[in-house]
């Protein structure tokens, strides 16, 4: 895999064993510059960092080794492990992001998110459903990558996790209202599919962030926070073919 070295010195001293690493988790940058962004990632008193940074023109820089522990994901959480970062290799992708007019990855970005992605899956045995994004394991915190980030086109290169179903049939049951029952039967699915259970914040507003962060991930076309009978049979068709 051909990367450019620019390290950081933002990472754990202590290394971690190559099987711990578990997931892949794809942030944007969410700075107007690019240069800006870099930067940051690899200034000592940011005390943030990832382990590989995409260019706009394609260009993979890494900033950290694979096997010390970079600090990308924060607070964070996913199906039973806490604190990612111990098991996460964690990928930037530059983007101004949701604050400063958000605009779709380009092509050579796609391409090299397909390359690092294949190359760590296989050298690192990732499962397609622990490729997430950081609104996945923060959604309290983050909206990255967003929804216009390309999870659809990646699970065609089974590199990420969708659903089989089809769009056109599906999205007919979009906006159609769910009662109580069908609206706890998603949210336990969501669960299960490994969206964090334990929140500081009020029910009702946890659920409208979990259903936000679902909807940026597997039902980008409209982001709402609105649990409707779309989301409920996407989650049912992710668990099917989990």
């Amino acid at each position: 895999m051909r990367t450019t070295i620019n390290y950081s010195p933002n990472f754990d001293i202590k290394k971690r064993k190559q099987n711990d690493i578990k997931f892949i988790v794809f942030h944007y940058t969410g700075m107007k510059k690019e240069i800006d962004a870099i930067k940051r990632l690899t200034d000592q008193k940011s005390k943030v960092s990832c382990y590989y940074f995409v260019k706009n023109n394609g260009e993979i820089l890494q900033l950290v080794p694979d096997l010390y522990i970079s600090w990308h994901a924060g607070v964070s959480c996913w199906d039973n492990y806490k604190s990612i970062n111990k098991y996460s290799i964690g990928i930037e992708i530059n983007n101004p992001g949701h604050e400063h007019k958000y605009k779709k990855f380009t092509h050579q970005q796609v391409n090299s998110i397909i390359k690092l992605s294949k190359f760590l899956i296989k050298k690192y045995k990732i499962k397609s459903k622990f490729i997430l994004g950081h609104s996945d394991v923060s959604p309290e915190r983050k909206k990255d990558p967003g929804e216009k980030f390309p999870w659809k086109f990646l699970s065609k290169k089974k590199i990420a996790y969708w659903h089989n179903l089809n769009q056109k049939v599906l999205s007919k049951s979009r906006n159609l209202i769910v009662d109580k029952y069908e609206k706890k039967k998603f949210l336990k699915n969501i669960h299960k599919i490994g969206y964090s259970k334990n929140s500081k914040v009020n029910k009702s507003k946890y659920i409208k962030i979990l259903s936000t962060a679902f909807q940026r991930r597997f039902r980008q076309e409209l982001v709402n926070g609105i649990i409707d009978k779309e989301c409920l049979k996407i989650s049912e068709n992710l668990l099917k073919n989990d």
